[in-house]
């Protein structure tokens, strides 16, 4: 389950810092990939839940998993885990459109966070 509490929380983009030697354009470039990718990551998750093909399902939620390590958000990567395992096993299939649901919902409050986070990396460069 995705802690929607997180969403009025800053984003830690600790990770990305990290990784980059705290570079303003470098953390730029990433939240644009983050936000021009996961649209069609999670796309891909609902059609395969929608068809029932929960093998391909377990392949995009693992795929887009990482994803949300690189903006600090582990509660977000807990819930893919979840739909992976889920959608591996064949355990509680039936609860995987809400799950993705509850994903795409949570992502629209991120991107506005992406967004905010984004402006103020300008202002550095």
């Amino acid at each position: 389950m995705i802690d929607l509490n997180k969403n009025n929380e800053p984003l830690d983009l600790s990770y990305l810092k990290e990784m980059s030697g705290d570079s303003a354009e470098f953390i730029i470039e990433m939240i644009d990939l983050f936000k021009s990718q996961t649209p069609v990551y999670i796309a891909e998750l609902q059609q395969a839940i929608n068809d029932k093909e929960w093998s391909k399902a377990a392949g995009f939620a693992h795929k887009i998993k990482p994803t949300f390590v690189y903006v600090g958000r582990e509660d977000a990567k807990a819930h893919m885990q979840m739909m992976e395992d889920n959608a591996g096993s064949l355990k509680d299939v039936e609860r995987l459109p809400s799950a993705c649901d509850e994903l795409a919902a949570f992502v629209e409050v991120l991107y506005v966070q992406l967004d905010k986070a984004r402006a103020e990396l300008e202002k550095q460069l």
